[in-house]
């Protein structure tokens, strides 16, 4: 996996890891261009890390990833390593997305970018828990990755729905906060 900068990323072999693809990556960025400089992001189900990668490439602050693969874990540190700074925070965390989402206390993030595989049952519940523990900051957004053949997105009590975008198969769809619930 390559970013623009001619930075060649470490991946994972094999089909554990689906990545983001270079065009949905470039499509986030551009809709979150000129936000990202001093901001915090949370990946989760971060993969290769290439999400949080470029988003510290573009001036983040803080990136936390949260992969339940050992292996991806490990390769996320290594490619955020070559990034980061004494300006440019980033930790890695192993586990379960639910669970780790449910220890943070007191935490919020400016952007949350949640890319879980596909067909996981992952999304309704951990869209919820984001919204019940406050994880996203108040002029905070959420893009979440999926295929709508499988996961149809709609509005989370205290979520509401800002935009959509498709790319062939492969949509996103963002959420803010909604501060009229």
């Amino acid at each position: 996996m390559r970013i623009d900068r001619n930075q060649k990323l470490k991946t994972l072999l094999g089909k554990t890891i689906r990545p983001t693809s270079s065009k949905v990556k470039e499509a986030l960025f551009n809709i979150w261009q000129g936000k990202i400089t001093g901001c915090s992001l949370l990946d989760l189900c971060a993969g290769s890390g290439a999400i949080g990668y470029e988003a510290l490439y573009r001036g983040a602050t803080l990136v936390v990833g949260i992969e339940k693969h050992g292996k991806a874990c490990a390769v996320i540190n290594t490619n955020w390593l070559k990034i980061s700074s004494s300006e440019k925070s980033f930790k890695v965390i192993k586990g379960d997305a639910l669970r780790i989402l449910n220890s943070l206390e007191e935490q919020q993030f400016d952007f949350i970018y949640f890319d879980p595989p596909y067909r996981s049952n992952l999304y309704q519940p951990t869209l919820e828990l984001i919204a019940i523990k406050n994880i996203l900051a108040k002029s905070g957004e959420i893009a979440v990755e999926h295929d709508s053949r499988l996961w149809k997105a709609k509005e989370i009590k205290k979520l509401k729905i800002i935009r959509k975008k498709y790319y062939g198969d492969t949509n996103l769809t963002f959420y803010q906060p909604n501060l009229d619930s």
